[in-house]
């Protein structure tokens, strides 16, 4: 019983796999040997070779993980990473300067530097090891003192962040995470009474008293997703042919922006498909984006008129290409709805178009379409 017991305890070490894909592994891994490339070389370009101040920090290592290994975690987040180095920094040179005994000095960084994160909401764990370095980096970190906090630690952190940033941006990842949840996209689940609520998540999250890496609004969309997935699976059988819309309305993407809200407004849709000449999808506007446009003010006005002044005076009016979403997700005729989930639930898509086996416009599927088939299924 006790080896039994011992095995146990040994076998609960094992890692828990991984589901994360090669591509995207290896998008972290060079995510990670561009920010540490760039930090290095931004501070060798503004510090040289002979200064005090050292190039790369160890704690930025650490950051890196976090920002191009899971950026969706809260622990890795502009704030957590900019706040929670430099107030660390800040912490572990005060107590290095005011406490002698290092070990001693070391101990209360690292314990203050919790409790600042949690006070200010910017939990980042490498910030531990900032604390850290300030106390025991040795004599060319000491002789920093304060200087410290922004040379080198905030001044990494930010050319760190700004790299994510932009890398994450330019390999189409969603960085700084905007948490949504699935509720305020439109899905919820398919049941008449969900089986579970906002207030019952915090609840339970109150009831663990735990910190979780995860995002609560996060948290509930994956469970929300989950629950309409297990609903799906039962109507594999059902094609998005079985549900679209058939009598879609398009427009091209020379149309005007006032006629295509017009289109809009007498359809009663939200939402346009637009094709080219052979009826390809190139892109899709939506009621949202013609508000957006209206929203802008002068600096539309402006664009329109930089428009108007290349364009000549046949084509003066704003056209749906300038305001359209061309990176649109696509269904075929024949995909299954359970595919459909994570466009809808994961994605926050609300309206999305159907191919045939030509690639060309045959239909368009909304959130109320998969109801309604779902709900037919159930009743037939």
């Amino acid at each position: 019983m006790v080896r039994s017991a011992l095995a146990r305890w040994f076998l609960s070490f094992s890692p828990t796999p991984i589901t994360l894909g090669w591509p995207e592994r290896f998008r972290s891994c060079l995510g990670a040997l561009l920010g540490i490339s760039v930090t290095a070389g931004v501070m060798h370009l503004f510090v040289g070779d002979t200064a005090l101040i050292p190039l790369l920090v160890a704690p930025m290592g650490a950051s890196a993980v976090l920002l191009f290994a899971v950026p969706a975690s809260p622990l890795a987040q502009p704030w957590s990473i900019i706040g929670g180095n430099s107030i660390s920094a800040v912490i572990g040179v005060a107590c290095a300067t005011w406490i002698t005994n290092p070990i001693h000095a070391a101990a209360v960084a690292v314990a203050l530097s919790i409790g600042a994160m949690f006070v200010f909401r910017c939990m980042h764990p490498p910030s531990g090891a900032v604390a850290l370095t300030a106390v025991l980096g040795g004599p060319a970190v000491h002789a920093l003192g304060f200087e410290f906090v922004f040379a080198p630690i905030a001044a990494q952190s930010f050319a760190l962040l700004g790299v994510a940033i932009v890398f994450h941006a330019s390999t189409g990842h969603r960085y700084p995470h905007a948490t949504r949840s699935a509720r305020d996209k439109g899905v919820g689940s398919p049941s008449a009474s969900p089986g579970f609520t906002r207030e019952d998540l915090q609840a339970v999250l109150g009831r663990r008293n735990e910190l979780l890496d995860i995002d609560p609004a996060d948290l509930e969309s994956l469970l929300l997703e989950i629950q309409l997935q297990s609903y799906v699976r039962g109507f594999s059988g059902l094609s998005c042919a079985d549900i679209m819309s058939s009598s879609v309305v398009s427009i091209t993407s020379g149309t005007t922006v006032a006629i295509a809200a017009a289109v809009l407004q007498r359809h009663g849709v939200k939402a346009l498909p637009v094709v080219d000449e052979r009826a390809f999808v190139i892109g899709i506007v939506t009621r949202a984006d013609i508000a957006r446009n209206m929203k802008a003010g002068s600096f539309r006005m402006l664009a329109a008129f930089i428009d108007r002044w290349f364009a000549g005076p046949g084509r003066s009016a704003l056209t749906v290409a300038s305001i359209m979403t061309t990176d649109v997700s696509t269904a075929s005729v024949t995909t299954s709805i359970a595919k459909l989930v994570p466009l809808f639930a994961a994605y926050g898509h609300r309206h999305i178009p159907v191919l045939d086996a030509q690639k060309k416009l045959a239909g368009m599927i909304t959130q109320a379409d998969l109801i309604r088939g779902l709900y037919r299924q159930t009743h037939a």
